[in-house]
């Protein structure tokens, strides 16, 4: 589904952030990318969202060479692509419903889309009864799962989250954990998310583990892959 062949990003000062790079996600996946700061997660993410341009190599996602998308269909692209950040992002000043909403309008749904998505997917995110709360109104974790609304709004293949539970407790992190784990197995959406808390990193189906912009594991439940160095999550 998504294919990285020999990728490397240089930046202007020369610093290379992801270093002759390959790896596969395949569909319905949940794949956590891991690594300390500056090891080339946020970078790789925004190499696949045609946010940067590697320098060298190529992005594949299914068939299409992601960066010969041309910019009057790289709108049409990213609809197929949900986010969600780390500091949730949502408009405080408009519900729930409104935040959501939104997100729809701006991708051109219809006013008919709209209430009757909205509702939809925001009792799929457990937040039915919270509608008409505002951002203020609702717990950290309860805005997370807005934006998670949010990014389900339009019917994505793919979930991309970076570092979603940065900003919860242990406790609520975990759940935002197993509400991936369940949109992967019950809406057949592969999530991507790049984490540096190890436990939570865990509960994906694969583990990428990357260093100074380089792949040094890959770890599966089904099969243990190893790269260059045995690095493991422990």
């Amino acid at each position: 589904m998504i294919y990285f062949d020999k990728v490397t990003k240089i930046y202007q000062d020369k610093i290379k952030v992801v270093d002759d790079l390959s790896l596969t996600i395949e569909p319905e996946e949940f794949v956590s990318i891991v690594g300390y700061s500056g090891a080339g997660k946020t970078t790789l993410l925004k190499m696949f969202l045609a946010e940067e341009t590697p320098t060298n190599g190529y992005i594949f996602f299914e068939s299409t060479d992601i960066n010969k998308i041309k910019n009057s269909k790289m709108g049409k692209y990213r609809q197929r692509i949900g986010t969600v950040f780390q500091d949730f992002k949502l408009l405080p000043n408009r519900t729930a419903y409104e935040n959501v909403a939104f997100a729809m309008e701006s991708a051109g749904k219809t006013d008919a889309e709209i209430s009757s998505d909205v509702p939809h997917v925001l009792n799929l995110v457990d937040l039915g009864d919270k509608m008409w709360s505002f951002p203020r109104e609702l717990s950290g974790g309860e805005q997370q799962r807005v934006a998670i609304a949010r990014a389900l709004a339009h019917n994505p293949t793919i979930i991309f989250a970076d570092e979603p539970t940065g900003n919860l407790d242990t406790h609520i992190g975990k759940e935002i954990i197993l509400l991936f784990k369940q949109l992967v197995r019950e809406k057949k959406i592969t999530v991507i998310m790049v984490t540096h808390d190890s436990e939570n990193a865990k509960e994906a189906d694969k583990i990428l583990i990357l260093q100074k912009g380089n792949l040094i594991q890959e770890q599966s439940k089904k099969v243990a892959k190893k790269t260059h160095k045995k690095v493991g999550i422990k």
